[in-house]
């Protein structure tokens, strides 16, 4: 009887070879990031906040409008009335 050899005496030796690690390439050597959606949006939010910040507290440009207005007696009417009326009621949740 005869026996022939079919592969190594150790039967783990197969199983220690490593599998060759792939490279990257070399024309990707630059570093890179990516943002998330909501990185950006945080980001766009936070850059309104701080203009916002950055703005005066009264805006005199916009005061001498409404004095220059309120001193014109016809601006006053009841659809004037009204429309801030309907406002107020909006923003504080009051309809």
């Amino acid at each position: 009887m005869t026996i022939d050899r079919l592969g190594p005496v150790d039967p783990i030796q197969k199983f220690n070879k490593s599998e060759k690690v792939e490279r990257p390439d070399a024309h990707k050597s630059g570093d890179s990031i990516s943002v998330s959606d909501e990185a950006k949006v945080r980001s766009e939010i936070m850059q309104a906040v701080e203009q916002a910040r950055n703005l005066p507290e009264i805006r005199q440009d916009r005061v001498a409008e409404v004095r220059q207005k309120l001193e014109d007696p016809s601006y006053i009417s009841d659809r004037v009335v009204e429309a801030v009326a309907e406002e107020l009621i909006s923003v504080f949740d009051l309809g």
